[in-house]
């Protein structure tokens, strides 16, 4: 049995579902896994999934593609990679409340916009305002990440970026009506998000016990499909006592299921998605286009 740490890049929710499925249900444990799932809220994120694998706290790690690119270009590079995308389709978006008549990107010039200082966040918001025909003009706050949510429901923010699979959710569970702007509507290409990275010299080392953790997850998100009543029983052990009081899992869990995959692709990757986002970074000057010719991600864990 091997033991193996995985990084949330939250507190547990519907994104970590079938890594809760496959740790409960005995999927790791047959592949001779013994899998820790490390809570950012142990720490109240005082240090990122990025930062756990490059210190070898982790594993594995939960974060926006956007991290592969940054530990591979920062100063003391880390040589990482994704292995597992979560979604297949980006179910993020930059939301308002409806009662705030902010009804496009462009009228958020001048508005607030609460920012989880991710790499490129402030930028592509920015970027999303003016391919709507604002200036970009934004007041951006850095509030303590895990409350983020909450600046836009107490009116501290006007914006903010969402999982239209999480706090969209628990925004229709409580009739908040909220106005929500994507990346793709406004001519932003984007990667996948939420993605599992490794480190390349991990895989090197554990290719076969990695694959297996790969083959496991993938059997957890696919679980989900027909197993909704059960799935939403083990997700209900992990959430906070704020989300089960405020979020209809059941609701997060089916809105979620077609962007899993299915059998042929849930967890791959595609190069000419990450490639289109990539470009895009480098043709607005942020990223240099070294990030082209890099190797950011792998399926070969999958064969």
């Amino acid at each position: 049995m091997i033991k193996l740490k995985l990084a949330l890049d939250w507190t547990p929710n519907i994104n970590h579902i079938g890594f809760l499925l496959a740790k409960e249900l005995g999927f790791y444990k047959q592949q001779g896994i013994d899998l820790e799932i490390l809570n950012p809220q142990d720490d109240n994120y005082a240090m990122t999934p990025g930062k756990k694998l490059e210190l070898g706290v982790a594993d594995f790690a939960i974060a926006p593609f956007e991290t592969v690119i940054s530990l591979n270009n920062k100063v003391n590079q880390v040589q990482a990679i994704a292995i597992y995308a979560i979604l297949q389709k980006d179910l993020s978006c930059i939301a308002t409340l409806k009662s705030s008549n902010i009804t496009s990107p462009k009228l958020l010039d001048g508005k607030t916009y609460a920012s989880y200082k991710a790499r490129y966040e402030d930028q592509i918001v920015k970027q999303m305002i003016k391919n709507d025909g604002g200036e970009g003009d934004l007041n951006i706050i850095y509030p303590d990440k895990l409350g983020i949510w909450n600046t836009l429901l107490t009116g501290k923010a006007n914006a903010t970026w969402i999982f239209d699979n999480w706090e969209g959710i628990e925004a229709s569970s409580k009739n908040i009506e909220l106005d929500k702007f994507t990346l793709d509507e406004f001519n932003i290409p984007y990667g996948y998000s939420p993605i599992v990275l490794t480190k390349k010299e991990n895989i090197t080392k554990h290719k076969v016990p990695y694959s297996e953790f790969i083959k496991a997850t993938q059997k957890g998100f696919l679980f989900t499909k027909n197993n909704l009543t059960e799935s939403v029983d083990i997700l209900k052990r992990y959430v906070t006592e704020y989300d089960l009081k405020n979020i209809d899992l059941e609701k997060s869990i089916s809105f979620s299921i077609p962007h899993f995959g299915d059998e042929s692709n849930c967890g791959v990757m595609k190069q000419e998605r990450v490639l289109s986002f990539t470009k895009w970074l480098v043709d607005k000057g942020l990223e240099d286009k070294e990030i082209l010719n890099q190797n950011l991600f792998t399926n070969e864990l999958f064969e």
